[in-house]
């Protein structure tokens, strides 16, 4: 992974979206760490600078509330993209949400002007 290039994590638990979600911002030029929970995430976060987190809420180990606390917390420098299926609009987080199933290419744009 180049260094010069903003590094994107990309956290999410279910295999077929993190896989395919990595090869779609990797052909259109990212940099993209992957961790399939919270407690991955972390690993790749003090192992990597990166510059933005595209995180899933809901997961197994790690997830939801309490993940949302961390990066709250500790994230703070990083811009932080949520995905999510389970979350309703009227939950308050203090990131951007956006809601399963989503278009890949409306989330690619987000990520490029967030790094701009």
């Amino acid at each position: 992974m180049s260094t010069s290039q903003p590094a994107i994590l990309l956290v999410e638990d279910e295999d077929a979206i993190r896989l395919t979600l990595r090869d779609y911002l990797e052909k259109h030029g990212h940099n993209v760490l992957v961790a399939s929970d919270g407690v991955g995430a972390i690993k790749q976060l003090l192992d990597h600078r990166v510059d933005l987190i595209v995180t899933d809420y809901r997961m197994d180990i790690l997830g939801g509330d309490y993940w949302i606390k961390f990066l709250t917390k500790y994230c703070s420098k990083q811009t932080v993209i949520i995905t999510s299926g389970f979350l309703r609009p009227e939950v308050s987080i203090p990131f951007e949400v956006i809601y399963k199933p989503f278009d890949y290419a409306e989330l690619e744009q987000k990520i490029a002007s967030a790094l701009e």
